[in-house]
């Protein structure tokens, strides 16, 4: 079957840092779905892994967001059958999803919102997930419904023109009387994030403490951390209200002054959507509920997913060019490859 993928780590200028390859069809195990590909997203997360690449000599499969349809299901697979419509993320200690046919754990999956397309589907499944356990796992919010009073907070979202920021705005903003400040530093990535629902945006290239003050805006309660964190976190150290907290998504490339939070007894709370399979932990089935859940929000109209920018065929040159885009960190929403050409 068709694939992309990479033999060693190159930076994504290298014209091989990722090649089209054939590689054998995958056998499904007794909880497995076997799903034919029909769309895939990029995320800063390919690029990464990208460049970690062991020098092992073997052939790497990358991908963690597809959108494809059910051909075979294991015994054990429970829920699904051939012919069923699914999205997830996946599973970084397995290939990823970069491939015409790909294996994956039933309990990550879910059927995808039967009102939008492949595409859009595929968009959605890292971004969802990295967003609802961030919100509602590690900064401990009432999942949409469960809310019976407004609960007068504030939270600001860093980076809120980016996948996961895109998604969290949204999705915070189905919570009643949460105030939702997000960060943007060009026009452009303003006026997406107050399209999306924002309360507000502040440039988080300037002075942030200072445009809270000036605007009158409230000091945030929660904050989820989803852009640079090594320049951010001493500001957001003083920005946080006396018991907030704090989610980060992505990784410090230095370890922080946790110091800084001690006197308002503020937290900072990790989250790694691909740790509940890679440990295998017993409630990793919660993302397979969660993407329906978000499924379910779509079809019945309380969410509306940002459309994504889709790029062409799933081919090593249209992924390179992606990989280059979201390297450049000028990214608004989602990138999306659909299809495999007939000729590789």
């Amino acid at each position: 079957m068709k694939a992309v993928g990479l033999w060693q780590a190159l930076p994504a200028n290298a014209p091989e840092a990722l090649i089209d390859h054939e590689i054998p069809v995958p056998e499904p195990g007794l909880s497995d779905l076997l799903v034919r590909v029909e769309a895939i997203s990029v995320n800063p997360a390919d690029a990464r892994v990208r460049m970690r690449k062991a020098d092992d000599g073997k052939f790497q499969v990358l991908g963690w967001d597809v959108a494809g349809t059910v051909i075979e299901a294991g015994r054990d697979a429970a829920g699904f059958v051939p012919g069923d419509a699914v999205f997830y993320a996946g599973d970084l200690t397995r290939p990823g999803g970069n491939a015409e046919l790909h294996v994956i754990e039933a309990a990550l999956v879910a059927r995808r919102p039967e009102t939008i397309a492949a595409s859009s589907a595929a968009a959605i499944p890292l971004t969802a997930l990295t967003v609802w356990e961030s919100l509602f796992d590690r900064l401990a919010l009432p999942e949409p419904g469960e809310a019976d009073v407004p609960l007068g907070k504030t939270l600001l979202v860093v980076g809120g023109a980016g996948g996961v920021g895109s998604m969290a705005i949204q999705i915070a903003k189905l919570l009643p009387g949460l105030n939702v400040i997000a960060t943007a530093s060009r026009e452009a990535s303003r006026d997406w994030c107050l399209s999306l629902g924002a309360d507000a945006v502040i440039d988080h290239s300037t002075d942030m403490p200072a445009q809270i003050v000036t605007r009158g805006l409230p000091a945030p309660d929660l904050i989820l951390l989803a852009a640079d964190p090594d320049g951010h976190f001493p500001t957001l150290a003083q920005l946080i209200a006396p018991q907030g907290r704090i989610c980060c998504i992505v990784p410090f490339d230095a370890p922080p002054d946790m110091n800084l939070l001690m006197q308002k007894s503020a937290s900072l709370a990790w989250e790694f959507m691909f740790t509940r399979a890679m440990f295998a932990t017993p409630d990793r089935a919660r993302q397979g509920e969660i993407l329906a859940k978000v499924a379910t929000l779509i079809d019945t109209g309380r969410l509306t997913p940002p459309a994504p920018q889709e790029l062409g065929l799933i081919t090593a040159q249209t992924l390179l060019a992606a990989h280059r885009h979201i390297e450049g960190k000028r990214t608004i929403g989602k990138l999306v490859l659909a299809g495999f050409p007939s000729d590789l």
